[in-house]
């Protein structure tokens, strides 16, 4: 299949989930939103899927400018997958409304439930919940491996619709323009090796090293790559992270986070 998958991601899901839809398509070509933005993509595929994770209800901004300059073939198959932790939102319906505008279709629109990882908010979950929900990914993933096959049309997965539609209202399209500053608000504790991992596996390179420390600048995405994958929990978010269980993706490796620069 000429397949391209192009993805976003913070601690992992929606890499393993790129990675193993384009396993299970057979030959897809999966590339970083982070590098493919730089170009709006290769309009040589038949078949093109963008896979991130839902962030306030809605999608990550750099999605969004992705998505604005997207370029595809005329007559390809376009779908999206969402990746999510608790409700799915509105992902797929703004997805579809921007890529409209520049006269291209949406044919579908999937969700993935994974395990949360914001941790300003929340701990991740035990790893046995995890493990349930890895399982089920696989077979969600084949579930829609299949439906491209047959070029499905029309499914979007967001439910339920009316909350999905009242948390967007409330959170992502009164707050997502607060995004890129809110890296202000992390911070990093006397336990900081100077490592330098945060800076690394930060996607958008929002991350500045002063003598050996982070400095976040002002176009944050709140992947919280940075929280997450530092090895000795030394980076903090408000006075909210200290003690939470971090969460990372455990099929991939710092490495790959990194590979998306």
């Amino acid at each position: 299949m000429n397949a391209v998958i192009y993805y976003f991601s913070g601690t992992g899901n929606s890499l393993i989930v790129a990675n193993d839809l384009a396993a299970e398509l057979g030959s897809a070509k999966v590339i970083p939103v982070t590098k493919a933005l730089k170009s709006g993509g290769d309009p040589s595929y038949d078949v093109v899927g963008v896979v991130y994770p839902v962030y306030m209800f809605g999608i990550p901004l750099i999605i969004a400018s992705f998505l604005k300059t997207l370029i595809v073939k005329q007559g390809a198959y376009v779908f999206c997958v969402a990746t999510y932790g608790g409700l799915t939102g509105r992902p797929h319906s703004l997805a579809k409304d921007i890529l409209r505008k520049r006269a291209i279709d949406l044919a579908a629109g999937f969700s993935v439930r994974m395990p949360g990882n914001y941790t300003p908010l929340y701990g991740a979950i035990a790893q046995e919940q995890q493990e349930r929900m890895f399982a089920k990914e696989k077979s969600k993933v084949q579930e829609i491996a299949n439906l491209i096959r047959e070029r499905a049309r029309g499914i979007y997965e967001e439910k339920p619709v009316w909350l999905s539609f009242l948390f967007y209202i409330l959170l992502y399209k009164a707050g997502s323009a607060q995004i890129p500053s809110a890296g202000r608000n992390f911070w990093v504790n006397d336990a900081c090796t100077k490592c330098g991992i945060c800076g690394r596996v930060c996607p958008v390179e929002n991350i500045a090293m002063k003598d050996g420390k982070p400095v976040w600048l002002d176009h944050c995405q709140q992947c919280v790559a940075c929280l997450q994958w530092c090895p000795v929990e030394a980076i903090q978010y408000k006075k909210s992270t200290a003690g939470r269980k971090r969460y990372r993706n455990p099929r991939i490796t710092v490495q790959a986070i990194m590979g998306q620069r």
